[in-house]
């Protein structure tokens, strides 16, 4: 509306300075007057004015009177000038104006606000792309080498130690009866302590192998804490490595886990276990031999002087070969024995020059599947060493597919002697041999295994029994026995266990 006045004003002036211009010019004319529409006084009149009608788009301001178009007059009998002008619709929205504005604003705020949020989620996306990056590099170092590379909040792990040497003083203090399975868990304490100050030294680490051996170590702690006060029968001491003295195995520890294979998660079959020399009984050299991803060819295997080198991945010899199959491989005095690929042959692989020494056919072995273990494929001649030397395990047609044990020469591989038993071999899951015994396992659950049967090549005689053994993972593909520090060393899905032996002390 105040637009519309000011418009009204501004012809009002302009009509005026026209009317002046038009008085000079000649006679006076009666005033005229505007008739009545909408934002005009009809009162209004000019001073003079000539003729009967006007012309709006004539005279003086014509920049003005541009804006208009047939403007008329006349003159009515009292002598009084009339015109009528439309005027165009110049009426200013200023309530749109203010809404349109008023709209702005609320979407200047709400675009700030977003353009914000987008400046958030571009930081959070480079963080988070820093972080993929890193987290890429590292996988690839892992599907390399297969070695993880973290870093360990070592000193959590030392107050997590010196919590359990605390509990080990105390337990020395208080608990009943014989102290001997004290004094060992205080023993690999101080093993894990040390070992944590090398990966401490290293900066490098196992993660899993070293919170494994922290859970193992919590567990018999609470296992001995809650043994406090009853009447623990005394540990019959191990007997000397090497010797037969005992009346066979009667009792297995629970599994203590070293590590994965050093090839990763994938490798689900293979073997490992420790050398046994008898020029340096006690320097045996730890050997691990998964096989390929496909359960059947051994091609990469690793030796370590030292468990500690095994577990941190260090001063490890690779090596290759490309006509090992199954997971039946052995290891005595620095030779390697395997299953020759596809067929019924035993090689003995010379680990020093990483070479074939002697090849031989096993007489009227059967191979490639035909009587594997239960579970395990390609393992139907499987190796065996324990105080007498080197066995092999097998099946043969005319056997009907029950085992069959031989003594072999290590350094020729000529059978020296054979025995026939009554045990079906593909129902087993697995078998070893100590001091000329045969033992065999079979699986009870997913993470039970049973020593059920045994059978006894200096007396002939076999027999069953049921020895619980305890897994991490369901399908246990090799089973060796060290004669040296009497244990088994155990391929269970990919993760190494070991396992104590307990022996009857009076031979029978």
């Amino acid at each position: 509306m105040r637009a519309g006045l000011s418009f009204l004003l501004a012809l009002l002036f302009f009509l005026g300075q026209a009317a002046g211009d038009l008085g000079d010019a000649g006679p006076p004319i009666p005033s005229p007057s505007f008739s009545t529409f909408p934002g005009v006084d009809s009162s209004s009149s000019f001073s003079s004015m000539s003729g009967s009608s006007y012309n709006g788009s004539s005279g003086s301001g014509g920049s003005v009177s541009q804006l208009f178009s047939n403007v008329t007059g006349s003159v009515d009998d009292r002598g009084t000038c009339q015109c009528s002008v439309f005027l165009p619709d110049t009426t200013f929205p200023v309530d749109r104006v203010e809404r349109l504005e008023f709209t702005a604003h609320v979407l200047s705020q709400k675009f700030e606000k977003e353009l914000s949020k987008v400046r958030e989620y571009v930081k959070l996306i480079s963080v988070y792309e820093k972080k993929l990056l890193n987290l890429t590099v590292r996988i690839e170092i892992m599907e390399k080498d297969t070695i993880s590379y973290t870093e360990l909040d070592f000193e959590l792990i030392k107050v997590e130690v010196k919590e359990m040497a605390k509990l080990v003083v105390q337990l020395k203090e208080s608990f009943g009866g014989s102290s001997e399975i004290v004094d060992q868990l205080e023993v690999e304490i101080r093993n894990i302590t040390l070992l944590v100050e090398k990966l401490e030294t290293l900066d490098k680490n196992n993660v899993l192998a070293i919170r494994r051996e922290i859970v193992a170590l919590k567990t018999k702690l609470k296992e001995c804490e809650a043994s406090k006060g009853q009447n623990t029968p005394v540990v019959q001491p191990t007997p000397t490595p090497g010797s037969c003295s005992h009346g066979g195995v009667v009792n297995i520890s629970k599994p203590s886990v070293v590590q994965l294979n050093w090839r990763g998660f994938s490798y689900l079959y293979g073997a490992w276990g420790r050398d046994y020399s008898p020029q340096h009984p006690n320097k045996g050299l730890y050997w691990v031999a998964p096989l390929n991803t496909d359960g059947r060819l051994l091609e990469y295997y690793r030796l370590y002087n030292t468990l500690d080198d095994l577990l941190l991945y260090v001063n490890a010899r690779e090596l290759r070969i490309t006509y090992g199959q199954g997971s039946g491989t052995a290891v005595y005095n620095n030779n390697m024995y395997v299953n020759m690929y596809n067929t019924g042959n035993i090689a003995r692989v010379n680990l020093t020059t990483n070479t074939i020494a002697v090849t031989q056919t096993l007489p009227n072995a059967a191979y490639n599947n035909r009587f594997s273990y239960a579970n395990v494929a390609w393992q139907d001649i499987d190796f065996a060493v324990d105080e007498n030397g080197l066995w092999v395990i097998y099946s043969t047609e005319a056997s009907t597919g029950n085992i069959v044990i031989s003594k072999l020469n290590d350094t020729t591989l000529q059978v020296l002697n054979t025995w026939y038993t009554k045990q079906y071999k593909p129902s087993a899951s697995n078998a070893f041999m100590v001091c000329g015994v045969l033992y065999a396992t079979r699986t009870l659950s997913t993470r039970t295994e049973e020593i059920f049967y045994y059978y006894d090549t200096n007396t002939g005689k076999e027999g069953k029994l049921d020895i619980v053994v305890h897994k991490m993972r369901e399908k246990v593909q090799s089973i060796n026995y060290n004669r040296f520090d009497r244990k088994l060393y155990v391929y269970n899905d990919g993760y190494l266990l070991n396992y104590d032996l307990f022996f009857l002390q009076n031979p029978q």
